[in-house]
């Protein structure tokens, strides 16, 4: 089943199992985010990417700059262990994972919860690539991806055991909106694709043209 396919499912599960007032919180949420214009605002392709050095889920540090130096940089923001959601996102690039580095591509997935939970997440989700600590969201919010949960839904959050004062190990009740990019050698981006809607996530294979266009403009 496509990767979509999955997520509708799993949507429709929730929405028909969960409190009628925690579904209503989320569908508002991310309904506000929509038309915030959030999504918009949010690095697009033929912007440059911030380049970064962040801590793996083991402590070591990955920089950007020494990805690039290898090839194309594929980065997917991810909220967290505690969304299913995100978790079939991981499980789909990671089966897309080798279609992707015989393109070239390194891929690494950004997070602002903590190194534990990201431990958690690679290997309940099978992943051989790493997930980044991007504490508070710093990184996300060069991307003009993070945004600020309302009050509202920090009580749901917490409702479903998932707060993130718990989860990210702070308390600024921030996420990044679920997004991938394709960052070529030399900074720039290549593609982008940001959603405010979490349950939304595109194929992997959405990427593939990208990066084989950027390994022939490599080769010419």
């Amino acid at each position: 089943m496509p990767l979509q396919g999955k997520l509708d499912a799993l949507r429709a599960a929730f929405d028909a199992g969960a409190p009628p007032a925690a579904v209503e919180a989320l569908h508002r949420a991310t309904d506000e985010l929509i038309a915030s214009g959030a999504q918009n605002r949010a690095l697009k392709a033929g912007d440059i990417a911030p380049k970064f050095t962040l801590p793996d889920a083991d402590g070591n540090p990955v920089s950007s700059k020494t990805l690039l130096a290898r090839g194309p940089l594929v980065v997917t923001f991810y909220r967290g262990a505690w969304c299913s959601f995100c978790n079939f996102d991981l499980s789909a690039l990671e089966e897309g994972r080798s279609q992707l580095e015989a393109r070239g591509a390194s891929l690494v997935a950004i997070s602002q919860q903590t190194a534990p939970n990201s431990r958690k997440s690679q290997r309940q989700n099978g992943l051989g690539f790493p997930i980044l600590v991007d504490h508070g969201g710093a990184i996300a919010a060069q991307f003009g991806v993070r945004w600020t949960l309302p009050a509202y839904l920090r009580e749901v959050q917490k409702a479903l055991s998932a707060d993130l004062t718990q989860f990210n190990g702070e308390d600024s009740w921030t996420l990044p909106m679920p997004a991938r990019y394709v960052v070529a050698q030399d900074g720039a981006i290549a593609y982008a694709e940001v959603n405010a809607d979490y349950t939304r996530r595109p194929e992997p294979s959405a990427m593939y043209p990208v990066l084989e266009q950027l390994g022939r403009r490599q080769v010419a």
